[in-house]
């Protein structure tokens, strides 16, 4: 034990790179997320046709053979991605495709008599969208995102498969160096657990912040409403 942790900075390096892939492949898989699940409410037919074949390419196909094909496919037709580059690529467009239908399903979970609100206010869409469409439904994100957001740090370790020394490849070597199989991935073990654990905390306090902005929360007893200035 007390050579592992002789070699436990190995390891906190491994999870430094994790949480960066883990971040860059959220930002790039909200950023997918939010403009395929809004071209899927869209009233046009092009952009809901791009996002269903967005989404059902990347969630049809495997997250290890799409790392495989950007890291090692592209290159023949002279496409190179750096192993840093094409994880978090790779990982953002996968989780993209499942935070789609995470924006599209909250948004078509609020209330008809919401838009025909709007439309009584004489709002325009953008307008309608953004001031009382998105907050209600943001509020219905977050719980599905968290999870996904869970999903994608555990997902990084297929990222040790392109060379990338992250907490799961750190631990290989680690485990070659000592011999230690058990002690070693326990304590990855541990190291994940607590990522995702901080997540889970850091989710459950943007769901407060979300809810009390648009008053939920404040009178569980009392219905809420949500009240609409003409323009």
């Amino acid at each position: 034990m007390s050579e592992i942790l002789s070699y436990f900075p190995l390891l906190l390096e491994g999870a430094w790179v994790t949480l960066q892939i883990t971040a860059g492949a959220a930002v790039l898989g909200l950023i997918c997320a939010f403009a395929s699940g809004l071209a899927g409410v869209s009233g046009s037919r092009v952009a809901r046709g791009v996002s269903i074949v967005y989404v059902e390419f990347f969630r049809g196909t495997s997250a290890l053979v799409q790392l495989f094909w950007l890291f090692y496919a592209l290159p023949l037709v002279g496409i190179r991605f750096e192993p840093l580059a094409a994880g978090i690529v790779a990982l953002g467009l996968n989780i993209g495709s499942y935070g789609s239908e995470v924006v599209r399903g909250a948004i078509k979970a609020i209330p008809r008599a919401q838009y025909e609100a709007t439309i009584a206010c004489n709002m325009t869409p953008y307008r309608r969208m953004r001031s009382v469409i998105l907050p209600q439904a943001v509020v219905a994100m977050l719980p599905p995102f968290g999870n996904l957001l869970i999903e994608l740090l555990k997902g990084t370790s297929l990222v040790s498969l392109i060379t990338i020394a992250e907490l799961t490849f750190n631990g290989q070597i680690l485990r070659n160096i000592t011999g230690e199989t058990l002690t070693v991935f326990l304590v990855v073990l541990v190291i994940y657990f607590v990522m995702a654990y901080a997540i889970t905390l850091g989710m459950k306090w943007l769901e407060r912040r979300a809810a009390a902005s648009i008053g939920l929360g404040k009178l569980p007893s009392q219905p809420e409403v949500i009240r609409l200035e003409p323009v």
